[in-house]
């Protein structure tokens, strides 16, 4: 007998959260342990409620009134173990996907595909492996051009100096914030950089703007 995956489902939509719930409950070995309509109930549910697998749209309203789940799952892929993260999504655009891809999640299935798609992207993020459902993929099919991750996901420490440095931070204040040298401050940034397969600041800006961190 398989052993049971615990699913947490996130979107602000009460239809997409019934759909998912009907369609994983007919999967024997899912369990819905815990539901959220918004990034804040999302982030007491990954604190309080064990889960396996987030399920989340990226597109839900947050405690500011912003429409943006990233820092939430960024949160919850920052420190291992922690449940695996499946993006549920309507968006097609191959920057942004690309940019989930580097924040760690492991699977990213387009709503369209929801019904053929979830339940393997599940399987899939458990055993480790990446998943991408049937239109995300031909959306990055029809972008070859774009960067595409080079060394894996950035470390801590390299995420650390790329978030302050799209706040519009200097090297010099983030090296003496972080208390680190400009020298490894910038070696890092450029490490970050490289992993992302960006070439420039104005790249590395527009990347963050594209993935909602701006």
């Amino acid at each position: 007998m398989k052993p049971i995956t615990r699913v947490i489902v996130a979107d602000d939509h009460s239809c997409v959260r019934l759909g998912v719930r009907q369609l994983l409950e007919a999967v024997p070995s899912l369990s819905i342990v815990g539901e959220a309509s918004n990034t804040q109930t999302l982030a007491e549910l990954v604190d309080t409620c064990p889960c396996d697998v987030v399920v989340s749209d990226i597109g839900m309203p947050d405690i500011d009134g912003l429409r943006n789940a990233t820092p939430i799952l960024r949160r919850v892929l920052r420190h291992p173990p922690h449940p695996r993260v499946v993006v549920l999504t309507m968006i097609c655009h191959p920057p942004t996907l690309s940019g989930l891809l580097h924040l760690g999640v492991s699977a990213i299935v387009d709503k369209r595909d929801t019904v053929d798609a979830l339940p393997d992207a599940i399987a899939a993020a458990v055993a480790g492996y990446r998943y991408l459902s049937a239109s995300v993929q031909s959306a990055f099919d029809e972008m070859e051009a774009f960067p595409q991750p080079r060394a894996g996901v950035l470390s801590a420490r390299e995420w650390e100096v790329f978030r302050l440095y799209i706040q519009g931070m200097p090297i010099s204040e983030i090296a003496m914030r972080l208390n680190r040298s400009g020298k490894t401050i910038s070696t890092q940034k450029r490490s970050a950089m490289r992993k992302l397969g960006l070439d420039s600041d104005t790249a590395l800006i527009k990347y963050a703007q594209q993935l909602g961190l701006t």
